[in-house]
């Protein structure tokens, strides 16, 4: 872990919205991870995490400087609620800060650590907009150990999502990647739809059944597959090659079951709808259901 201080915090997304990284790098392990990507460019090794020390001072600056008010995104690159965070408490000061200047958040994390800030999540959405996002890979805790090993178990990652939900807090699942070979199954894919619809997520993210990998992620993924999948990688390389996106086989079967499934129970599934959800800030936020956006 170093410090640095930074010049600017947040980027202009769609949509009116912004986005945020207050830490660069990661120390969850996840061997899927498209963030190591040499595309990237780290001047350090992965887990090395980069902390902008004067995050909290930088947003306070720029939010107080806007007029009109939005929502603004954080962990899709690098997670908020690593376990430095626990320590430096940078994310839960952000947050203040955004419930000071009444914007929106949306935060997307796979730690049970988020659940420390409820009550400033419950604040927000309260007096703004506030969306929790996490992603859900397997329901089978072992896999978990193997392919996200520094990440809570989903059965807790799922207790998050319904504590949320509790307190009136929209959830958005990203069910996200799917690895060929290794969790590209209706079992799988369908206990995690079951346990979704019982928390009451809003939407659920699947933009297909598979993965990507491009230089830097292939060769951490593959370094993975030989210690915890032996021959696997050879299965990889010989039906996929080179290729940036590596879909399963089976993800016709899986994609219909995952549409039909969301369609059924009136989940958001379309990813430009869910996009169109945590992205929107109305001027008077509302609990919003499906209907509302139509």
């Amino acid at each position: 872990m170093h410090f640095t201080d930074a010049k600017g915090i947040l980027n202009r997304g769609g949509s009116g919205r912004y986005g945020m990284n207050i830490y660069r790098g990661c120390t969850h392990g996840c061997i899927y991870c498209d963030s190591r990507s040499k595309c990237y460019q780290f001047s350090s090794d992965f887990e090395d995490i980069e902390v902008k020390k004067n995050a909290p001072e930088l947003l306070d600056a720029v939010l107080k400087s806007k007029r009109k008010r939005c929502m603004i995104g954080t962990g899709s690159m690098f997670d908020p609620y690593m376990p430095c965070e626990e320590e430096l408490g940078l994310t839960r000061k952000c947050l203040e800060i955004i419930l000071k200047h009444d914007f929106g958040i949306a935060i997307q994390t796979k730690s049970d650590l988020i659940l420390r800030d409820i009550d400033l999540l419950d604040m927000i959405n309260r007096s703004s907009k506030a969306v929790v996002e996490m992603t859900l890979t397997t329901m089978d805790d072992e896999l978990v150990s193997k392919i996200e090993p520094n990440v809570c178990s989903t059965r807790r990652r799922i207790e998050v999502l319904e504590r949320m939900h509790e307190r009136g807090i929209p959830t958005i699942v990203w069910l996200t990647p799917i690895l060929p070979f290794i969790n590209d199954n209706e079992e799988n894919i369908k206990s995690i739809l079951d346990e979704c619809i019982r928390v009451g997520v809003t939407g659920i993210i699947c933009f297909d059944i598979g993965m990507t990998l491009r230089e830097g992620n292939r060769e951490y993924f593959y370094a993975a597959l030989d210690k915890n999948f032996p021959g696997l990688k050879e299965k990889y390389i010989e039906t996929y090659g080179e290729s940036y996106v590596i879909q399963s086989p089976n993800a016709k079967e899986l994609m219909k079951l995952f549409n039909d499934t969301c369609e059924e129970h009136g989940l958001l599934h379309k990813p430009e709808d869910c996009f169109w959800f945590m992205q929107y800030y109305p001027e008077k936020y509302q609990q919003m259901s499906m209907f509302d956006m139509e």
